[in-house]
């Protein structure tokens, strides 16, 4: 039986580096434990951000 269906995990090795870069950003930033929780939410979310500011600056 031959499979034709390719699997490309590149966007989630993207998305992966991406979390940990934000993940140690938000949390060196942050100065109270409220504030570090905040910023591991906002490492999970980040490519929403990235993608409103580029539309936003696209002016879309």
């Amino acid at each position: 039986m031959r499979s034709d269906i390719q699997n490309n995990a590149s966007g989630g090795a993207v998305y992966g580096l991406g979390f940990i870069g934000a993940l140690i950003y938000f949390i060196s930033k942050a100065t109270s434990l409220w504030i570090g929780i905040l910023g591991v939410l906002k490492a999970i979310v980040w490519p929403a951000y990235l993608v409103y500011e580029a539309l936003k600056q696209l002016g879309v």
